[in-house]
């Protein structure tokens, strides 16, 4: 009997590519779909990128595609583009006070972080 995580189907001509822990399409993978642990607390802080302001939201507890689609509505609501990286949403411009009431009506404790 094969190990399950030793080796496997990588890629299907029907679903493309498989994730190798649980040998779905990655459209389907089960187990990238859980929400990331972390301390409960979403930070909200404002970088400095390439001499432009950003404003990084971490922390939030949902899984990567509930990620992205509540970061689209972070992105309409400020008016401002933005992206996805490493489960962190960053949102072009200087927006904590129209970001962090927005977070904390979601329920989640809201903290800013930095200086």
């Amino acid at each position: 009997m094969k190990n399950k995580g030793s080796g496997g189907l990588v890629y299907s001509t029907e679903h493309g590519t498989m994730c190798p822990l649980c040998r779905q399409p990655q459209t389907e993978c089960v187990c990238r779909n859980e929400a990331p642990k972390g301390d409960g607390v979403v930070r909200i802080r404002r970088e400095v990128r390439r001499g432009k302001e950003v404003t990084a939201i971490s922390g939030v507890p949902l899984p990567a595609a509930a990620l992205a689609a509540f970061a689209k509505g972070l992105r309409t609501a400020c008016g401002a583009g933005g992206t996805v990286k490493d489960g962190v949403i960053e949102i072009q411009g200087n927006h904590l006070d129209t970001v962090q009431p927005l977070l904390a009506a979601q329920g989640w404790v809201v903290k800013r972080a930095g200086g």
